[in-house]
């Protein structure tokens, strides 16, 4: 059962580090490229996932600092982003202090953007979702066996449903970590592709490599299993990357009409080549992106 993050309410607000980093160069890669975003963390997630590539603050107690929402927001305009980014855990065990902060950022002029496992119930998602301008979750697999063998508690249909309604309300993409033998074969990434597909054929969808960490040795994804997954999602997706590893092309964003290059990505550095007025400057389809004058 997805668990509801309202046990949280008594938390004190107090987040690990509050960093300026670029949205392009993580996991929303499509959000606002190239303009800085304030990124914090808190302690803790509501999965207990064997290959946790952030276990050391999400399943361990690290050193936070108090960052009232208030304060939160001083930082993100002093720091002068775009937005505040809830990402590195899991946002959602501070459900509250997210629905405090997020008003207050969206008061501001600023966005809010959700990285996230996306289990949790219904109705606390219905709630948090009219604050939320960008949010990516985190679809471990479309199994839920997945979720009970190496992640401790059933989430595949409560992140399913997450993605479905965030589809709805606002600008969302999709990360899957491919793990060899897990939820690497064809079987696996057609049904994952044919579920983003059947949401949005544009909602971008990134495949990230794992890496042996925290409590599970399974030998790090072979590059060329990246390659394949990509090829196969591009059946039907318009926006594919690959993440944890650099190969030409894997982060670029291309028009899907006429193939022009719209964002170019080297590692951290993002530049937006080939857009012109939020189009293609080639076709001028419009670019789909989450652009911080909407």
């Amino acid at each position: 059962m997805a668990a509801s993050p309202a046990s949280s309410a008594r938390r004190r607000a107090s987040f690990r580090r509050a960093v300026t980093a670029s949205v392009s160069g993580g996991p929303t890669g499509t959000g606002c490229p190239g303009l800085p975003v304030l990124s914090v963390a808190c302690n803790g997630c509501n999965l207990r996932c064997d290959f946790c590539q952030n276990w050391t603050i999400s399943q361990m107690k690290a050193q936070t600092t108090p960052l009232p929402p208030v304060e939160l927001v001083k930082l993100a305009l002093k720091s002068r982003s775009f937005g505040v980014a809830y990402t590195y855990t899991e946002p959602l065990v501070w459900f509250e202090y997210l629905v405090q902060a997020g008003a207050l950022v969206r008061e501001s002029g600023l966005k809010n953007i959700l990285v996230t496992n996306g289990v949790l119930n219904e109705a606390p998602l219905r709630e948090l979702l009219p604050l939320i301008d960008a949010m990516n979750v985190d679809l471990k697999s479309m199994k839920e066996s997945f979720y009970r063998d190496h992640c401790h508690s059933e989430g595949a249909e409560a992140a399913k449903r997450t993605i479905r309604l965030a589809a709805e309300a606002c600008f969302v993409e999709v990360t899957n970590l491919i793990i060899p033998g897990l939820n690497d074969s064809d079987e696996d990434l057609r049904e994952l592709t044919a579920f983003v597909a059947d949401v949005n054929p544009s909602i971008p969808l990134h495949f990230s490599r794992y890496f042996p960490t925290y409590k599970m040795d399974i030998p790090a994804t072979p590059v060329s299993t990246l390659v394949r997954a990509k090829e196969i999602a591009q059946e039907r997706l318009q926006y594919v990357y690959l993440g944890n590893v650099r190969l030409e092309d894997d982060a670029n964003t291309y028009c899907p009409d006429d193939g022009h290059l719209l964002v170019r990505r080297t590692g951290y550095r993002t530049e937006v080549v080939g857009i012109d007025g939020g189009c293609c400057s080639g076709c001028g389809r419009p670019a789909d992106f989450l652009w911080c004058d909407d």
